[in-house]
């Protein structure tokens, strides 16, 4: 691995707490919570800690059912009542001292986005989407009850997070790992300034030649990434050169693609033929969206071993029974119905041609349709772990 030059594109935006302590430690029951949830649909509900043990154990037996059932079939709250959600953003920035090369964002028809390899990553980096990345975890979390599946043992010690984000994921892996050194990657600089000492976040591109030597990783993680990678096969082949022998990759990647048990979503429903037109628009950009699919086949042919992938339904809406998938769909509806113009506006204008006007009207009805309470979808969320060979 050549030494870093002066030209290199990887900037350290890493910012150390001086004093760990005032960074407490995440639970999967905390992180039900996001980092700003004075608006978020969980800002009154009390913590894990401060229920009864009769009301920890009630819970338990929820998240226990909510496991299952999203792995198998979830069942349907035959009494719902969708009164619909409404969200706003949170304002709020970040203070991370950066090159000016790095900070100078692009702007597009009223979003931000990222200018250091500008347009490799489709979709905007402002506080807003910001605020969805996050939810983006506390679904995941609440959904999972867990941040990895990959066998890593109690000790790992090097781990990378490619496609970082806000770096949740990676700050809190360093709580509950002191051993590791966890490192995030992104192409924005937009982590938070104060995290424990045993993360770093790195502005880069994954799909670029890596500055870590090979068998250097104990641990790759990924997530939400499948409509950022150009050239899945290459980012393999880098993932198993830089993972140590006996190391772990792990990818947790939803198909963006709504279905349903019940067949309660016809094919020509607005929202099926809303991501449709993503996935269209995307591969005119030379992102295959439907990778999430091909993804353990690719990692076998990269040369990993015991390969396995899970799958979770993500609801869309609060249409389960059960309270944990009900709040988990709350939060993936949000997430979607937040998530409509920032993920539509750059592909549709790039992609697909059509003005901002032409999104935005487009736009409306598809969140009506969002709404709709009869309609019980869900989307896949495949976990794909691999192991480099011994």
């Amino acid at each position: 691995m050549p030494p870093i030059s002066p030209h290199d594109s990887a900037i350290s935006v890493a910012m150390y707490d001086a004093n760990p302590s005032t960074h407490a430690s995440t639970s999967p029951q905390d992180a039900s919570m996001p980092k700003s949830d004075t608006r978020s649909p969980t800002a009154h509900q009390i913590p894990y800690q401060q229920l009864s043990a009769d009301e920890q154990h009630a819970q338990d037996l929820e998240n226990t059912a909510a496991v299952q059932q999203a792995q198998e079939e979830i069942d349907i709250d035959s009494g719902l009542s969708d009164a619909g959600y409404e969200t706003d953003s949170l304002g709020g920035s970040v203070t991370t001292s950066l090159a000016s090369s790095v900070r100078d964002y692009a702007f597009e028809n009223g979003r931000r986005y990222h200018r250091f390899r500008e347009g490799a990553y489709n979709f905007p980096n402002d506080d807003s989407e910001q605020e969805r990345e996050d939810m983006k975890h506390a679904m995941m979390v609440n959904l999972c009850q867990t941040l990895h599946f990959a066998p890593i043992g109690p000790n790992p010690q090097n781990v990378l997070d490619m496609g970082t984000g806000t770096g949740i994921w990676a700050i809190e892996m360093a709580d509950q790992y002191p051993s590791a050194n966890v490192l995030g990657v992104d192409l924005s600089p937009i982590q938070p300034e104060w995290v424990p000492p045993n993360v770093k976040f790195m502005v880069d591109d994954v799909e670029s030649p890596w500055l870590k030597p090979e068998n250097y990783f104990d641990y790759v993680h990924a997530r939400h990434t499948v409509m950022a990678i150009k050239n899945w096969p290459k980012l393999m082949n880098n993932v198993y050169k830089h993972l140590k022998p006996g190391g772990w990759f792990e990818l947790q990647e939803i198909h963006h693609y709504p279905h349903c048990h019940d067949d309660s979503m016809p094919p020509d429903h607005l929202v099926a033929q809303y991501w449709s037109l993503v996935i269209s628009a995307l591969a005119n950009l030379g992102v295959n969206f439907n990778a999430t699919l091909f993804l353990a086949d690719m990692m076998r042919e990269a040369g990993f071993v015991n390969v396995t992938t899970r799958i979770f339904h993500v609801p869309i809406g609060v249409w389960p029974k059960n309270k944990v998938l009900k709040l988990v769909g709350l939060y993936w509806r949000t997430i979607l119905i937040d998530g409509l113009q920032p993920i539509a506006v750059g592909p549709f204008t790039r992609g697909l041609g059509w003005s901002k006007e032409q999104v935005e009207v487009y736009l409306i009805e598809v969140r009506k349709a969002y709404m709709e309470g009869w309609v019980h979808s869900h989307m896949p969320l495949h976990i794909i772990c691999g192991q480099k060979p011994e």
